[in-house]
């Protein structure tokens, strides 16, 4: 798991994490890129203009055992990428 401000901070984006956001939704289909895996500072899926993708998300994200708490978060500090 990243959030999209350490994948922005990665790319030399410093502060622009919206356009980590942008980018993963501009991706065309059937590519490998594991979109999943970016969530937000909080440790939630961010909202979005479709929300099934949201549900699609959380999906694959249980799937490779990633772990909600009751409030739908993602403990960060176990499952967060350290780079």
């Amino acid at each position: 798991m990243a959030t999209y401000g350490q994948i922005a901070r990665l790319a030399g984006l410093g502060g622009q994490a919206r356009r980590v956001g942008y980018a993963l939704s501009a991706l065309p289909e059937n590519h490998d890129i594991p979109w999943q895996r970016v969530i937000n500072a909080k440790g939630e899926i961010s909202s979005r203009a479709e929300p099934h993708y949201e549900n699609i998300q959380r999906t694959l994200l249980e799937r490779e055992r990633i772990i909600f708490d009751s409030k739908s978060k993602i403990l960060l500090r176990r499952f967060q990428w350290r780079a």
